[in-house]
């Protein structure tokens, strides 16, 4: 069974004619993108908001319509994948870079959904490294406050040179150990001078769906 294919295109059963989708990124979602594009060509109409450049790329090589924010007044429905979901569908998510176009983008969507594979299930966040995303200048000061939060924090490289997002800035990779206040953490993070935005979604999620013992499950958040 391919897990991340079946609740990927599982989530497409909340996307109906004329809406605008916002379109994740990540492996599991690019299943939703993948078959999405099916359903364009036999003549679903939608317009869709990709969250990288990655995905705005994909879903041009698709055929799937894009819009930009200045065109539409909201978003119907938004589908993502996530690095780790907590029993309360809090999220870590960011492992691909595009945190904070993903972020703004499920904040502006009346429907939130995430697709995730059995994987990503825990009790509690942050065995995953959580991704803050900061600009360069003087990102070094900006590690040391997130070190005082209790972080281990480490600079996202690739090729030996610092990662950059699509916006030009970089990623901290940082490991909370347990991460029993998200909420918390998340407002403290983001009040570090620096910190542009970090990977906790915390009572975002409308939807999870998801692989438990096996089984497809959706679960609803409360």
């Amino acid at each position: 069974m391919n897990e991340k294919k079946e609740v990927g295109e599982k989530a497409l059963e909340y996307v109906k004619d004329g809406m605008v989708v916002g379109l994740g990124t990540g492996s599991t979602v690019f299943y939703t993108i993948t078959k999405l594009g099916q359903l364009v060509k036999q003549g679903l109409s939608i317009k869709g908001v990709p969250t990288s450049e990655q995905t705005k790329q994909l879903a041009i090589k698709l055929g799937i319509p894009l819009v930009s924010f200045n065109e539409i007044e909201q978003i119907d429905v938004t589908i993502d994948g996530a690095d780790e979901v907590d029993l309360e569908l809090n999220l870590i998510k960011g492992g691909g870079g595009a945190l904070l176009r993903e972020k703004i983008i499920a904040n502006a969507a009346n429907n939130f959904i995430v697709v995730a594979d059995s994987d990503k299930n825990v009790d509690t966040l942050g065995t995953f490294p959580l991704p803050i995303e900061v600009v360069p200048f003087g990102y070094e000061m900006t590690v040391k406050h997130i070190r005082e939060l209790g972080g281990s924090p480490k600079l996202r490289q690739m090729d030996g040179t610092p990662y950059l997002t699509d916006n030009g800035n970089y990623i901290i990779d940082s490991s909370f150990q347990e991460i029993t206040h998200p909420g918390e953490l998340e407002k403290n993070l983001n009040h570090i001078p620096g910190v542009v935005d970090n990977g906790l979604f915390v009572g975002m999620a409308d939807i999870v769906i998801t692989i438990i013992d096996k089984k497809l499950e959706t679960k609803v958040r409360s």
